[in-house]
């Protein structure tokens, strides 16, 4: 009798330690995830979460090993301006955005009215918003706010390297969705932003002052461009891309002021433009200084596009004005473009009486949206080369320039397929007809 009861009791344990041990296991704190709701966040989305979303960020940026601050699903989080700040102790740090975030209203907005979210100073950060949605809540912004006044922007990420996000839902911010500013090496992924196509300066990215910049396979529809690519950038790779609608992917605008501002090694692939003001731009202001170079965007699809491919010199003025200053453009190529346009000039190449040099157009085939309506090009002090090209660009000067030509950078070698990140295969150059639709989520 003995026996059996040790025996019985020996099958009881072995049933049961697992469980226990599964259930030890599963403690969030001792797995390295710190959820809000544990620091006293309602996620009732009336109640201000912000303090407990930052005492447990404290815990997650002071841990030894790497940690996760975990917003769960199916709540609704308000927060108002919320500083997210490193550096961290732990190695590696990761927030999981399941749940929904929101604003204050606009009357309850007491604080600065130029950021949100920012996250500053984080290196190796990961964020995951799968499931999640960090909504802006813009409209009342933007219907009482005129153009100039200072509006949000949703999120602001600083002086972060090495970052990585993923499946991030964001919407109708009242400014810009996202600003890249002082970052290096960062990596963006299905990526969903949108907002009206009447929403002002609702930018899907505004990047700055940042190097080693990757946005792949998203899709961006708002009010403004899907990214802004500013001064001090440089390696900024955008592929698989659905645009629109918005100002489309933009160089600028740089020299505002008379500054003195640099972008360079640029490289737009495969992304699609879906009713958007413009495809690929280039803005620059009269006055200014510096130089856009290295630019491609490659193998572009247009579909009611009203400037497919544009270089404006002038921003910010309705005549052409002249000044002894420009921010200089140079080899910049535009290659593979096919679709539709709806404005008279598909091409518009306005540059400075200084010029824009080593402009290069190959394999470009933009028809009107309208039947027997033919498209037309139009250039101003345009240096460079053209081929295959409809409409045809014979507006650009094709005689020898004294602008030096620099060496080709590593950045852009002879083959199509290259690529600034190591980490990019040609595999990730897919066919157009695989590019996502304007509306596909992410």
């Amino acid at each position: 009798m003995q026996r059996l009861i040790i025996i019985t009791c020996i099958l009881i344990l072995g049933f049961v330690s697992p469980i226990l041990c599964r259930f030890i296991n599963d403690d969030p704190t001792k797995m390295g995830h710190f959820n809000v709701i544990d620091y006293g966040a309602h996620g009732d989305g009336t109640n201000d979460d912000s303090n407990a979303i930052l005492s447990a960020w404290k815990d997650v940026c002071g841990a030894e090993e790497p940690a996760t601050l975990v917003i769960p699903r199916r709540k609704i989080f308000l927060v108002t301006v919320l500083k997210i700040n490193g550096p961290c102790k732990t190695p590696s740090v990761s927030i999981k955005l399941a749940g929904k975030i929101v604003p204050p209203s606009k009357d309850g907005w007491v604080s600065d009215r130029s950021s949100w979210i920012v996250i500053s100073d984080v290196n190796n950060l990961t964020i995951d918003g799968r499931g999640g949605l960090i909504d802006g809540k813009g409209s009342t912004w933007w219907d009482t706010c005129n153009k100039n006044c200072s509006r949000p922007t949703a999120l602001r990420l600083r002086g972060c390297n090495n970052l990585t996000v993923n499946f991030l839902r964001m919407s109708n911010s009242p400014g810009a969705h996202i600003s890249v500013n002082g970052c290096n090496g960062a990596i963006f992924s299905h990526m969903n932003i949108k907002a009206p196509p009447h929403s002002p300066n609702t930018d899907g990215f505004d990047i700055a002052g940042s190097q080693n910049i990757l946005i792949q396979n998203s899709t961006i529809g708002t009010g403004d461009d899907c990214i802004a690519i500013n001064g001090g950038s440089s390696n900024i790779n955008a592929t698989r891309l659905a645009c629109g609608p918005g100002h489309g992917i933009s160089i600028g605008s740089l020299g505002r002021n008379y500054s003195r501002e640099i972008v360079e090694d640029v490289y737009v692939r495969n992304c699609s433009f879906t009713r958007t003001t413009n495809g690929a731009r280039i803005k620059t202001w009269p006055g200014g200084s510096g130089y856009a170079r290295r630019i491609v965007f490659d193998q572009i699809i247009l579909r009611e596009v009203e400037n497919a491919i544009i270089i404006d010199q002038y921003y910010g003025f309705k005549t052409p004005i002249h000044t002894d200053e420009a921010v200089m453009v140079s080899e910049v190529t535009y290659r593979g473009f096919n679709g539709t346009s709806v404005g008279d000039d598909a091409i518009n190449l306005k540059c400075s009486t200084l010029g824009c040099f080593n402009i290069t157009l190959d394999d470009i085939h933009i028809i009107s949206s309208q039947a027997n309506k033919p498209t037309h090009a139009f250039c101003e002090n345009v240096h460079g080369t053209f081929e295959d090209t409809l409409p045809k660009v014979s507006c650009i000067s094709q005689s020898p320039s004294s602008f030096p030509s620099p060496s080709l950078s590593p950045f852009l070698s002879s083959s199509p397929l290259s690529l600034p990140f190591p980490f990019l295969s040609s595999s990730l150059s897919p066919s157009p007809s695989l590019l996502p639709s304007p509306y596909e989520g992410a």
